[in-house]
């Protein structure tokens, strides 16, 4: 068991024959139970300064416990984010290879009609051509015909016709 301050001051000794100084050693137990009080109040207050060092730990340690498992979720939640990402890129890079390749695709096939109505308009053109070049000579041959130089050399009598006419 720990001295006190107190069992210090009421220690008494029992006196002998030629013994120490007895006002020296009350004064010397009087500053030894000084020191004590003081080194005793000094423990307690350094028990609770580590009472409270040991609750701040405590309370430093429960943050940081939960600033990692904030850090933990908050990289959780970025690699979700990234892979999201990712998956929506790949399907925004099919949809739009998939729209280039339809775009195409009706580029050609209208290029192919165009190039359809092309050849058919070539085939009209011939055919207008020749309809148009056969009613040209036809003409031609009509005004080339015979027939106008014999209606030139024609004559009428006019006295016959007034004659006709009289008639």
């Amino acid at each position: 068991m720990a001295l006190t301050p107190l069992d210090i001051h009421n220690k008494e000794f029992s006196n002998k024959w030629r013994g120490y100084d007895e006002d020296e050693v009350n004064e010397f137990l009087e500053q030894i139970m000084k020191d004590y009080e003081n080194l005793i109040e000094e423990n307690k207050s350094l028990k609770n300064e580590l009472t409270q060092t040991n609750a701040q730990i405590s309370h430093f340690n429960t943050i940081e416990e939960t600033l990692q498992k904030s850090i933990m979720t908050a990289q959780e939640a970025a690699e979700d984010v990234r892979r999201n990402s990712m998956k929506e890129s790949k399907l925004i890079i099919k949809e739009a290879e998939k729209n280039a390749d339809r775009i195409v695709n009706e580029a050609l096939s209208r290029a192919r009609q165009v190039s359809l109505e092309v050849e058919d308009l070539k085939k009209q053109s011939k055919v207008f051509r020749n309809r148009f070049k056969m009613l040209i000579e036809a003409q031609l041959d009509l005004v080339n015909a015979e027939d106008w130089d014999g209606l030139l050399d024609y004559e009428l009598d006019t006295e016959q016709l007034q004659g006709l006419t009289e008639e």
